[in-house]
């Protein structure tokens, strides 16, 4: 059971939500500094370092390399999941998700929530694209083997 709770809870924890930005100092704040050369919290913890392009290129792959990391290892103790309470999580982080979405549109004005809905759908569309082309991808790399 602990084990069970613990996938689940680490398992909620994976999606991201959108965060509006808003002014300094109120929740959902991004900092324009955030979207230059150091992006993130991880590298806003680089920053004074003052790193060589050499450095800043190794970190960068490094941190590339391990980006999947924590999805991959949720997806291997989540797939030793009964498939019922799979199906139950699936169920749950979606109507979450969705629960999100309809209190974050309340919030927008007609015009924005069809800009919205038109970035989303274009969001859907890359990762979608991006979900083809890992398939394409491991199959090519499965042939090659």
């Amino acid at each position: 059971m602990r084990k069970t709770l613990t996938a689940l809870l680490l398992a909620a924890s994976l999606p991201t939500m959108a965060m509006p930005e808003g002014a300094p100092g109120e929740p959902g704040h991004c900092s324009k500094a955030m979207h230059g050369e150091h992006r993130g919290h991880g590298m806003r913890m680089l920053k004074d370092l003052d790193l060589s392009a050499e450095q800043r290129e190794q970190v960068g792959k490094l941190m590339h390399e391990r980006k999947n990391d924590p999805r991959e290892i949720t997806q291997k103790y989540l797939s030793k999941l009964p498939q019922a309470d799979q199906d139950a999580l699936k169920k749950e982080l979606e109507t979450a998700r969705l629960e999100h979405d309809k209190a974050f549109r309340a919030i927008l004005t007609p015009e924005q929530q069809k800009t919205f809905d038109t970035r989303k759908a274009e969001m859907d569309k890359r990762r979608a694209e991006r979900a083809e082309f890992e398939a394409w991808k491991a199959e090519k790399d499965k042939q090659a083997q």
